[in-house]
């Protein structure tokens, strides 16, 4: 993918070195001489990550970074002389993500480039998944796949036949990959009562586990965490491939 860096700076010098560092990593760039210029920029192009300094004619960058969050999230980098500490804090409390003060050296800056770019790629991705789950009603942990819309279950896309109880308690963890969730709070999640004996939530554990495990006594995705409770371990859909 390739990222679309604006870069806003009134002084054309800085400006222009800043794109020959962005350019230089890949990167397409779009330069801007002032907060109004930079908003145009925005609406005309794709932009991913902007470059923006504070202190600006027409429009400063305070003003500008205002205006970009009514409407859009991704990443901002502010730049700043060492006089503007009040500026700077103002702007990340607005909606900027990171600063670097000027003069500043220009791996630093490409590295927190790389950084901001490399945290809004997970969150567009988590976003996706969420949007993705949401349609579909599937929830995918390596081989094995729950679809909540019919109620069925499969593991390397053979279905598997489940009680209502073992469909429940399976929902509830594939729900939260990863999260811990101990006998008592399925119990009482799936049983809706006060959970006074939780035997059962082992012998519905070993029979799940019988049925979505190639060997249940060393099992890739029902894992015990001693002492705690029960988990799905968090596995990406080629895991097992």
């Amino acid at each position: 993918m390739e990222h679309t860096v604006l870069v806003v700076e009134d002084e054309k010098g800085i400006r222009e070195a800043i794109g020959i560092y962005m350019k230089n990593q890949g990167y397409h760039v779009i330069l801007a001489k002032n907060g109004k210029e930079g908003l145009e920029k925005i609406h005309e192009n794709d932009v991913h990550l902007a470059i923006v300094d504070i202190m600006m004619p027409v429009m400063d960058g305070i003003t500008m970074v205002m205006e970009v969050r009514k409407k859009y999230d991704f990443p901002i980098l502010f730049l700043s002389a060492k006089s503007e500490d009040m500026d700077k804090i103002f702007g990340l409390n607005i909606g900027a993500d990171d600063y670097i003060t000027k003069p500043f050296e220009s791996m630093e800056l490409i590295a927190r480039v790389r950084s901001q770019l490399r945290r809004y790629e997970q969150i567009l991705e988590l976003k996706n998944q969420n949007t993705s789950t949401k349609n579909t009603g599937k929830y995918i942990v390596g081989d094995l796949e729950l679809d909540t819309l019919t109620k069925q279950a499969k593991i390397q896309d053979k279905p598997i036949h489940l009680t209502p109880k073992e469909y429940q308690i399976l929902e509830l963890l594939i729900k939260h990959p990863g999260r811990v969730f101990s006998a008592s709070q399925i119990y009482e999640t799936i049983w809706k009562e006060e959970a006074i004996n939780t035997e059962t939530i082992m012998v519905h554990i070993r029979k799940l586990r019988e049925k979505i495990e190639v060997n249940p006594k060393k099992p890739v995705y029902l894992k015990v965490v001693w002492g705690i409770g029960y988990k799905i371990e968090k596995l990406s859909p080629a895991f097992l491939s």
